[in-house]
């Protein structure tokens, strides 16, 4: 075998190493969020409704706090008549546990179609901004839900004592505090928040595919130098 052939041999298997290894970890399994049946208990002005909705909670890094939102996969209480498109506004606040107090107010739009009579209403993404205050675990678990429509309040109470829905590790204004932990960022004190099931593994597939590609990169540069060294 010539050198040259075994310097392209050497270049086009650490080429396809760099692939296969950055498919691999764009594969691997995403962080999950925890999702919490949560038995809302609604007063209406019509009466008492109750509805039971999974709840799942992301976060998002944004400036010096976070983004929460919050997501209902089932609808709650109904109306007896129709709203009609941009009728209803929700909101709600999400208690705060672990290492901070507090609460977090999150709104969302108004609903975007209308919702028929006795139907369940679905509930929009509602998001708020949290900026920690202390240094540890802070949980974040569902709360009062508010639904205004048509001049009328309709309040939810979550009835079953719903564990959280979301874990962070954060750091609060003046630095200090505890770090690590399995959302916690390698330097810095910074959160990795837990996510939704997409963000992680994108991230990681992402950061591991640039380092393989730039190694495989590296070969075929220094194998098409030797291929141009007159021989």
């Amino acid at each position: 075998m010539s050198y040259r052939t075994y310097q392209e041999r050497t270049a086009a298997f650490a080429l396809g190493a760099a692939l296969a290894g950055s498919a691999v970890l764009l594969a691997a399994p995403a962080a999950q969020a925890t999702v919490q049946n949560v038995n809302y208990q609604c007063k209406t002005p019509i009466g008492n409704k109750a509805a039971v909705s999974p709840i799942d909670m992301r976060s998002v890094r944004s400036g010096s706090g976070y983004k929460i939102t919050m997501s209902f996969q089932k609808g709650v209480s109904s109306s007896p008549v129709e709203l009609g498109k941009g009728a209803m506004n929700p909101s709600a606040v999400i208690g705060l546990g672990g290492a901070d107090s507090g609460s977090v107010p999150v709104t969302g739009p108004a609903n975007s179609e209308a919702i028929p009579a006795n139907t369940p209403i679905k509930i929009s993404d509602l998001s708020g901004t949290y900026t920690p205050k202390k240094s540890g675990k802070v949980t974040f678990t569902a709360g009062v839900l508010t639904i205004k429509a048509l001049g009328t309040t309709t309040t939810c109470t979550p009835a079953n004592s719903p564990k959280p829905s979301l874990e962070l590790t954060v750091r609060g204004a003046g630095g200090g505090g505890t770090s690590g932990g399995s959302n916690s960022a390698p330097s810095g004190g910074d959160q990795l928040p837990r996510t939704g099931p997409q963000d992680s593994a994108i991230a990681l597939g992402t950061l591991g595919g640039t380092v393989l590609l730039a190694g495989a990169a590296g070969a075929l540069w220094l194998t098409r130098r030797h291929q141009g060294t007159p021989r």
